[in-house]
């Protein structure tokens, strides 16, 4: 059947498939632009921050300050799922989305002037941080609006895996641009880089989101959540709804992402302090071979979304658990050769295991609440995986280095995280090529293929 819009004649299939292609569009290059910003501040928080805005510290304090404030944007982050959340279950995922853009980029533009220690002391670091707040609450807002955005035009159920895997694709086609943009700012100012090259990269993502914000402004809305529009059925408090109605699967989506989401930032934050400090490795060795990395995910992360539709999403899912799990050990072993070539081959490879997760991730979560609750419910899922996996990732990295000598312990905290969402994803429901246009709690809404989720 066409897609509707709510007060307008059915789309045609074509028009239909036209606002799909659109739909995914935006939202890839959205959360592209989101995670550009979210993870410059990631990149420059391992090379810079710790010597400019903590200098009197000594150099293992200076850096676990530094990601302090790192991690700030991680606490952030199911503030804005809540906020958001609620406001892309009452008034659309399409307005909600603009803002979250425009929260994110303006601060991430405002850290380009942010004075050092050497010029207002402490207050520099402050400044940090609650732009960095702000970052994390535009972060928390976006992914759900960006993958629902995506899966909600979906025309059929059988590759929505696929279609849901694109707004992911933002996540290392930001990684890479930030790695990029660092990259050719470090050569192009040098010596002088510390002094005023870092800020270049964040005077730069104006121009995406002016780009972005065009993009967002000429897509409709879902035809699902139009369809609830249209039928009355918007909450008044989804945020709250849905966790009196699916507090279980909130905190299992949450404790899944621990495999994919710990490693994902000690791969791409902390191994720039552990690279440079620790290894001896240069600071564009380290950017190269990431930049790589993010690049083999562009291929990925689509590709085990489009697997996850083929064999199950959390049979897929699990699959990349297992994987994480493993591969810790294998990367701490590489990297501790100090050789050059080891090194750039276990920082490639390093995403790999979590493309494998992260591929299916969005639809799996996203498809666990029921359409009218489903932005809340799948972003304080996703979101709430932000305080205990990704934001705390680096700083108990860096303390078991510091404690321990030795990153086979890091590989080892890899490996509970693996073991934490092997647990967590063999608890969720799996509605892979299931109807999740009706609301799960009305009569047969998901039909002979399973049953709904415990909404009543």
């Amino acid at each position: 059947m066409a897609a509707t819009q709510s007060g307008a004649m059915p789309l045609s299939e074509a028009e239909a498939k036209i606002q799909l292609r659109r739909a995914v569009i935006a939202s890839t290059i959205g959360t592209t632009i989101e995670w550009y910003d979210f993870f410059l501040y990631s990149t420059v928080t391992g090379l810079v921050f710790a010597k400019l805005y903590f200098p009197q510290s000594d150099p293992l304090v200076g850096t676990l300050q530094a990601f302090l404030i790192y991690a700030v944007g991680f606490l952030a982050r199911p503030v804005g799922a809540a906020i958001f959340g609620h406001y892309g279950d009452r008034i659309g995922r399409k307005a909600t989305l603009i803002v979250t853009l425009l929260l994110m980029g303006l601060a991430t533009f405002a850290v380009a002037f942010v004075p050092t220690y050497a010029s207002i002391g402490v207050w520099g670091a402050i400044i940090l941080t609650v732009l960095r707040f702000i970052q994390g609450v535009g972060v928390g807002g976006e992914w759900g609006g960006s993958v629902l955005m995506s899966m909600e035009w979906a025309r059929t159920d059988s590759h929505r895996g696929f279609v849901a895997s694109w707004p992911q694709f933002g996540v290392p086609a930001g990684l890479f641009l930030a790695n990029l943009v660092v990259l050719a700012t470090s050569e192009v100012s040098g010596s002088s880089f510390l002094t005023w090259g870092w800020r270049i990269p964040f005077v730069v993502s104006i121009v995406l989101v002016a780009i972005g914000l065009y993009i967002r402004l000429h897509i409709l809305e879902t035809p699902i959540f139009a369809k609830l529009l249209a039928e009355q059925k918007i909450e008044k408090t989804p945020t709250l709804e849905v966790i009196r109605r699916q507090p279980k699967d909130i905190l299992l989506s949450a404790f899944a992402r621990m495999a994919e989401q710990a490693p994902f930032y000690i791969y791409t934050a902390f191994v720039f302090t552990y690279g440079v400090t620790t290894l001896g490795a240069s600071r564009d060795l380290l950017l190269t071979a990431v930049l790589v990395a993010s690049l083999i995910e562009f291929v990925t992360i689509p590709f085990f979304g489009h697997l996850s539709d083929v064999i199950g999403r959390r049979k897929m899912y699990i699959i990349g658990s297992v994987c994480v799990g493993l591969f810790g050990f294998i990367y701490f072993g590489l990297l501790d050769t100090r050789n050059p070539v080891w090194i750039f081959i276990a920082i490639v490879l390093s995403l790999v295991p979590h493309a494998m997760m992260y591929g299916p991730q969005a639809a799996f979560i996203a498809e666990s609440f029921t359409g009218r609750l489903r932005y809340s419910g799948a972003s304080l899922g996703y979101q709430l995986a932000s305080i205990i996996a990704g934001g705390p990732a680096p700083l108990i990295a860096t303390a078991l280095f510091a404690y321990y000598h030795s990153g086979y312990a890091i590989a080892l905290y890899v490996f509970v995280c693996a073991v934490i969402s092997v647990v967590a994803a063999s608890m969720l429901g799996d509605y892979t090529n299931k109807d999740i246009s009706r609301e799960y709690d009305e009569a047969h809404a998901i039909g002979d293929h399973g049953h709904a989720p415990p909404v009543r």
